[in-house]
């Protein structure tokens, strides 16, 4: 509906919002890229990404990301 209203923001415009573990899930990756997939010799990089991925479960979600659904719901209240 928000489409059809002309109402519609894309999400990925917004490149400059923060995602949230990131650098501790790349800094995982090249752990295990670099000791050829053994996670074993990861367990610090894992830990840390474990740590930060419990801390965001009660945060709420990002503005950018719910944009959306608030511009579908007040182009529903303006045309009907």
């Amino acid at each position: 509906m928000g489409r059809k209203a002309g109402l519609y923001i894309n999400p990925k415009k917004f490149g400059g919002v923060v995602k949230p573990c990131m650098l501790e899930m790349t800094a995982f990756l090249n752990c295990l890229a670099l000791n050829k997939q053994i996670d074993e010799k990861c367990t610090r990089q894992k830990e840390l990404l474990i740590t930060c991925t419990q801390a965001q479960k009660g945060r709420p979600k990002n503005a950018a990301k719910t944009i959306n659904y608030h511009l579908q719901r007040l182009g529903r209240d303006k045309f009907h």
